[in-house]
């Protein structure tokens, strides 16, 4: 240690350029890891068990269409839980009856059943859902993307849709199975068909089936909700794009680890570097030794153990780096904080590894110095 710490600035540097790559491969893992947690926590907050089904092609390519019945047919499926529908209507949204009617900020107008918030787990940030009292009036809930677009921040607004009046009831916040509600304006299916020319028909029907049952009823899906046409029924689970989203952050994560072990073996380097460089400047101290006693061995252990302590030093500073990273980003957007303990073990392990590695060369050299030549060296 006396022999190391001679140079500080020079064990320093040494160190940091192994810590750094410690400290990015931890925090990469860590940060992985904490948003793969977040994301198991969502899908278990929102389940895994919500279908989705649209309506296909038809033979001739053409848009096909699910009949009218279509959500009271998926009801009567047993395992079904819940089952909820949205209509699109051929109107638009304005924040007010001045706007242009190409302006529409991409805003689509829905029809909606009362039960959609409890089949796709979503909440209202603001004001309050649909009721029996408003679901036949001029009464609208906005999507979160759709109230920033129209500027609405408090309900009471009114808007323009369809050539009337609708008050804003509620806003709704981000749905995360079903962001195309983000930014859609919400009516009730009466005022739909009563106010803005509605013709009744489902464009999109989500139903929740019990867990152990949702393959069997995606099987017959298609025949129940449109029993003319079952192959022109299309059927989606949404929770299967966050798993591919997984799937792209396993992908990423695996770059980024190349990347930080690039940055590791740059650290390695400069810790061959640092004990070549000491050999050098220690020839003397190296030959006094020598004349004293010590044998080659002795004097390979003493320079194997300095860049071990080394890169011990570089890779617990790497830890906490890695550590402290780790934590700050993931507090900041909310994730529960992952640390594994196997890549704290690893990063130490590794470190120690390309400690001893970088560290054979400079022993070797040193041992094979003559007592009387470093003696005699100026």
């Amino acid at each position: 240690m006396v022999g190391l710490f001679a140079r500080p600035l020079r064990v320093f540097l040494s160190a940091l350029g192994i810590a750094i790559g410690i400290g990015a491969m931890l925090a990469v893992v860590g940060i992985s890891a904490s948003s793969t947690a977040e994301l198991d926590r969502t899908l278990s907050r929102l389940g895994t068990n919500m279908l989705i089904v649209t309506p296909g092609k038809t033979l001739s390519g053409k848009n096909a269409e699910l009949p009218a019945e279509a959500t009271a047919m998926v009801s009567r499926i047993g395992p079904v839980e819940a089952v909820a529908a949205t209509g699109r209507v051929p109107a638009y949204v304005y924040r007010n009856d001045h706007i242009a009617p190409g302006e529409t900020n991409s805003i689509e107008v829905l029809a909606v059943d009362r039960d959609l918030p409890g089949t796709v787990r979503a909440t209202v940030s603001a004001g309050s859902w649909l009721t029996p009292a408003t679901v036949d009036y001029p009464a609208v809930v906005l999507g979160a993307v759709a109230a920033q677009r129209l500027d609405v921040r408090t309900p009471g607004t009114r808007v323009w849709l369809g050539g009337h009046w609708y008050a804003v009831q509620g806003v709704l916040a981000p749905v995360p199975l079903a962001p195309e509600l983000d930014r859609a304006a919400l009516v009730g299916w009466g005022a739909a068909r009563e106010y803005a020319g509605f013709d009744g028909h489902p464009t999109t029907v989500y139903l929740r089936a019990v867990e152990s049952q949702v393959e069997a009823v995606r099987g017959v899906l298609g025949r129940t909700a449109n029993p003319q046409a079952p192959m022109e029924v299309g059927i989606s689970r949404p929770s299967d794009a966050l798993t591919a989203k997984r799937a792209a952050d396993d992908t990423l994560t695996a770059l980024l680890l190349g990347l930080s072990a690039v940055a590791l073996l740059v650290g390695g380097v400069g810790v061959a570097n640092t004990m070549v460089i000491s050999v050098l400047e220690r020839r003397s101290e190296i030959g006094l030794r020598r004349a004293l006693g010590a044998k080659r061995s002795h004097v390979r252990i003493q320079f194997l153990n300095e860049a071990l302590l080394l890169s011990a030093l570089g890779g617990a500073g790497g830890v906490i780096l890695g550590v402290l990273a780790t934590g700050a980003y993931a507090l900041s957007r909310g994730w529960p904080v992952v640390v594994p303990g196997w890549a704290s073990a690893g990063g130490l392990g590794a470190t120690l590894m390309i400690g001893a590695l970088a560290g054979v060369y400079p022993a070797m050299r040193a041992s094979r110095v003559a007592p009387a030549e470093a003696l005699s060296a100026p």
